[in-house]
């Protein structure tokens, strides 16, 4: 009888032990079904019905496994269906393409981070987006991370760095936009990188020359630039590509094991490396659109392994030499749109069953109807280069004594005209204190799609004339003032088409011809954007009856609610503007500082950003108005003449956009009375407000009751960065822009949360 308790006491603990082992645990559970409801239900996780589900014993599928031990998840795969590839993604959630706009990539890694013994996890396709937050590291035990075919942007997360056990990392198919990053070193384990189709700049990071257990390297398709380096010392790489990037220079030295290599649609120049030919392991090569010179090396066609084999659209001159040897496996041979002349070799016939052969576009003396007349390929034709060079410059010589004898005589007889076009381009008489000549001024232009997408469907730009804007204002009469600044004294008015306008009149700047004013005036009126106040028109009144009193008149669109110091002080009527719609004007005005900054050549800078500057319109979008009037004002030189001492040199020399957008940030964590006083606030309390506690003494309690620590943190970080003295040290608009993205983004999720804790729970 004690045998057999004995026995049926082993059965029952070994039945226990082999269901514990396939039984999840419930908060394992539970963060599965989290991950199923932060990827908005997908049809693929339609069998996780609910918790009392054997995840475990799921069968696996392509598109979703499910891999446990010991009661815990080890692997998670999830691959959604293959995205409508976009052309672009700003970092918004798409309608029917990405996630929803509440999806939080922050959450749903920090949800993730509970599967503390997760070793895979590939989520590919799945639509999610957002910056990849640092905390990715939480998943200290990750050895594969594959989050391909997403739409994840901003910069590779450094903190991956730490993730030693990572074997195989993917990234492949997003919109990451930083420099590459230089880190790779310390992943001493890893044998995958793949981060093809991103949009990842800069050098090649020197750091990967380390990691000698890599395999596999990809990062063609992004804009990575400069020269390659020696490739030798990473023995085990089996797989190189770099294609579609903006790399130079000459072709780098390769491992000797190495099976296939893609360096096509770059800038490579110079001869093909002899070395290339000693490859044995050597598969498949492709160096195709690149800039590549001289003979290629016979021994590249008869590798003893290769089988691809891509040489097209180069400059490759020369002949083939007649007994070239063509190895069996060799199946696909493009040598198309070069300079070789000459036969082709026996084993390039174009009669071969198994081999293809592309030749089009040479000098060869086959195929004749695809080829180009031999002077188009020969040595003698590449040698005319320095007689022509030669020619040219006698050309050019002639042309520059006819346009000075044409010079001559239009002084003579023109000699107004010749005024007027020499007033045109003074560069330094004539040029403001923003670096606006008049050159840069008549060649002015937008310098992306993007910017030009962006403007408004406005009213056409045009001149007015005095008499409108007097029956707008009527006659400029005192209940159509609106303040007065800088730049002058502001009306309302309303046009004959009831249209609703602001009216600036400004003194007429004496240092600018009238031609050339009107070239800054064309150059303003192209600022057109959905978080600019847009100008429509001016007016220049008084113009050679009296110096001294003529001025010149901007007619912009009308912002009907204020500005936004109004709403941050208490002086609005009965509206109170919380964390979240703080942030909303903040990244409006980001966004119109960046466009300022970079959507047009030349860039405008030092606009004076202040809260006072910033105006919600009707549906309470913030816009942007006051900006780039330096270029059409004298009120620089009447502040460096002025000259108050080195204290208001130093303060002049801090104010750049970024620094001022410091204060625009502060206005909003603590109200425009706190800091009016910048030095002070700068040297007494900057301290105390970035650190663990200091803020809750200083922030506005309108921002502490609506906000998530978290989010309030990022932005305090940010700010601290803007307003550093140190110019060196201040972030970009766009690094501020991303970071105020982020922290909404942050406080959305929150605001999610906290709905949710609130409602009714059934």
């Amino acid at each position: 009888m004690g045998l057999y308790n004995l026995v049926l006491l082993f059965y029952v603990a070994w039945f226990s032990f082999s269901v514990g082992d396939s039984q999840l645990q419930s908060s394992q559970i539970q963060v599965l079904l989290q991950v199923r409801k932060h990827l908005e239900y997908p049809k693929q996780l339609e069998i996780w019905n609910n918790r009392w589900t054997d995840f475990c014993s799921l069968s696996s599928s392509s598109q979703v496994n499910v891999t446990c031990q010991y009661n815990l998840v080890t692997e998670l795969r999830i691959v959604g269906d293959t995205p409508a590839k976009v052309r672009s993604f700003n970092g918004f959630a798409i309608p029917n393409q990405t996630l929803s706009k509440s999806f939080s990539m922050d959450s749903f890694i920090a949800t993730l981070a509970r599967l503390t013994s997760l070793r895979v996890l590939c989520l590919v396709s799945l639509n999610i987006w957002g910056p990849l937050p640092d905390k990715i590291h939480r998943l200290f035990g990750l050895e594969h991370l594959d989050l391909s075919s997403n739409y994840l942007f901003g910069s590779v997360p450094p903190k991956i760095s730490t993730m030693v056990n990572l074997q195989i990392l993917m990234l492949d198919n997003n919109f990451f936009n930083s420099t590459v990053p230089d880190w790779f070193g310390s992943l001493t384990n890893l044998r995958v990188l793949s981060l093809r189709n991103n949009r990842l700049r800069g050098p090649f990071p020197s750091s990967i020359l380390s990691m000698t257990n890599l395999t596999d390297l990809v990062m063609s398709s992004n804009e990575i630039s400069g020269r390659l380096p020696d490739f030798s010392s990473l023995s085990n790489l089996q797989m190189l590509d770099l294609s579609r990037n903006r790399l130079g220079s000459t072709l780098p030295a390769m491992p000797k094991w190495l099976l296939m290599v893609f360096l096509s649609n770059n800038s490579f120049a110079g001869e093909i490396p002899k070395r290339y030919g000693e490859l044995n392991r050597l598969q498949q090569l492709d160096i195709s659109f690149n800039a590549l010179t001289g003979i290629p090396p016979a021994a590249l066609f008869s590798l003893p392994n290769i089988s691809f084999l891509n040489l097209a659209s180069n400059k490759l001159s020369g002949s083939l030499p007649d007994r070239l040897s063509c190895n069996s496996k060799l199946r696909f041979v493009d040598i198309s749109n070069n300079r070789l002349i000459g036969g082709l070799p026996s084993c390039l016939s174009m009669k071969s069953e198994n081999r293809v052969v592309k030749l089009d576009g040479n000098c060869l003396t086959v195929d004749m109807q695809h080829q180009h007349v031999s002077p188009y390929c020969t040595e003698v034709h590449m040698k005319k280069k320095p007689l022509r060079v030669g020619v040219l410059v006698g050309i050019v010589v002639v042309m520059v004594l006819l346009a000075f004898v044409f010079l001559v005589i239009f002084r003579r007889f023109c000699p107004g005209g010749l005024s007027e076009q020499h007033l045109l381009h003074k560069a330094v008489q004539d040029s403001s204190a923003a670096g606006f000549t008049s050159e840069l001024l008549t060649n002015a232009r937008f310098i992306s799609e993007a910017s030009r997408i962006s403007r408004q469907v406005l009213p056409m730009y045009r001149s007015f004339s005095i008499e409108e804007l007097k029956e707008a204002t009527d006659n400029f009469d005192n209940s159509a003032f609106m303040g007065e600044s800088l730049y002058g004294k502001l009306y309302k008015g309303k046009l004959q088409d009831g249209t609703q306008v602001a009216i600036r009149c400004l003194p007429l700047p004496k240092k600018y011809s009238i031609r050339n004013l009107k070239l800054r005036l064309d150059l303003l009126a192209k600022l057109r954007h959905p978080y600019l106040v847009c100008l429509l028109g001016h007016c220049i009144d008084g113009v050679g009856q009296d110096d001294y009193s003529a001025n010149i008149f901007l007619v912009s669109e009308y912002v009907p609610n204020g500005n936004f110091s109004a709403y941050l002080s208490g002086n609005s009527l009965g509206k109170v503007l919380n964390w979240s719609e703080r942030l909303a004007v903040l990244i409006s005005v980001a966004k119109a500082v960046h466009f300022l900054h970079t959507g047009m050549i030349p860039g405008f800078f030092n606009n004076r950003l202040k809260t006072n500057n910033i105006l919600l319109d009707e549906h309470w979008v913030a816009k942007l108005s006051d900006f780039g009037l330096s270029i059409i004002s004298e009120e620089n030189d009447k502040n460096d003449i002025k000259g108050e001492g080195p204290k208001s040199w130093q303060a002049k020399k801090l104010e750049d956009d970024v620094y001022c957008f410091g204060f625009i940030l502060l206005d909003a964590l603590v109200g425009p009375s706190v800091t009016a006083r910048r030095e002070a606030f700068l040297l007494n309390e900057m301290a105390s407000f970035i650190s663990q506690d200091g803020w809750k003494r200083t922030v506005d309690p309108i921002v502490q009751a609506t906000c998530s620590r978290e989010s309030l943190s990022v932005v305090i970080s940010i700010t601290n960065k803007c307003v550093s003295p140190d110019s060196w040290n201040r972030p970009s608009i766009e690094d501020v822009l991303w970071n105020l993205q982020y922290a909404a983004q942050v406080q959305a999720t929150a605001d999610g949360d906290q709905r949710f804790d609130a409602a009714p729970h059934q």
